[in-house]
């Protein structure tokens, strides 16, 4: 073999043997890496529901918001098509998202139902009691729905009368920064506490308004401004609303809770 032809396979042996050595190394990190991520989620979840709840503080470290959570914080599993609570599932480790893309766990929605345009619902889900010994102060439900790039997950938390908001928010989105994006504002957010969610008659009633609110009409109280901008993102929030709150999502949920007590 001649010398430059040895010269380059022995380039090709060297730069194979590097990568392989590489990508090992990635994978491995990848691995090792992937319980701190599900942790770190975790954490921001558990950080999420405690603010929109209006417990705790920003700067709570991990391990307050850790010790918050278990205290004040009940998980658990409802059956979206009774609206019972469901014991033979584990509030900590069943994933409602993943259960939605299982045929066997979810419900496919057809153009009519899927307000929200998630395609696909979960049968089970999991909800989230802020208690003071045995006394809920607030029921916090996941919310999700397309806005104008993504989808927006978030929760939204309600007083024990079922139709005062104490606090709506979005911990994961692709929304444009500025516009969209200001779903985040926590000017915005400070709109909701205090809207109500339904009507007399029980149906879902809040509206997000292009323009603003005017403080003088009736219907104030069931509405909040519309994101200046961002009419897409703020139609999807409003969809996504009507469709939690309504018979596809929570709806018999929380028409059981106000016939057995909350």
């Amino acid at each position: 073999m001649s010398s430059k032809k040895e010269s380059t396979v022995r380039t090709l042996v060297v730069a194979l043997t590097v990568s392989l050595v590489s990508s090992i190394f990635v994978a491995g990190a990848a691995v090792s890496l992937k319980p701190i991520q599900i942790e770190n989620r975790l954490l921001d979840k558990q950080r999420s529901i405690l603010a929109i709840a209006g417990i705790g503080s920003p700067d709570l470290s991990a391990k307050d918001v850790q010790a918050l959570f278990s205290e004040r914080i009940k998980p658990r599993i409802v059956d979206l098509e009774t609206g019972d609570y469901v014991d033979n599932l584990d509030p900590v480790t069943f994933d409602p998202l993943k259960a939605s893309k299982d045929p066997k766990m979810s419900t496919a929605l057809d153009g009519e139902q899927d307000l929200a345009l998630i395609k696909r619902r979960e049968r089970f889900t999991t909800v989230y009691r802020l208690e003071q010994g045995e006394t809920l102060e607030a029921l916090i439900l996941p919310i999700r729905g397309y806005g104008l790039w993504s989808t927006l997950h978030g929760f939204m938390a309600v007083k024990p009368d079922l139709n005062t908001v104490v606090g709506l928010g979005f911990y994961q989105h692709a929304e444009t920064p500025g516009l969209g994006g200001e779903v985040d504002n926590p000017k915005w957010k400070a709109l909701w506490p205090g809207k109500t969610l339904f009507d007399d008659s029980g149906k879902p009633n809040i509206q997000i308004v292009k323009g603003g609110v005017d403080p003088a009409s009736p219907s104030a109280g069931h509405q909040v401004d519309a994101l200046a901008g961002a009419t897409l993102t703020s139609k999807g929030v409003d969809r996504l609303l009507q469709f939690w709150l309504g018979e596809q999502g929570f709806g018999p949920y929380l028409a059981k809770l106000r016939t057995q007590g909350a």
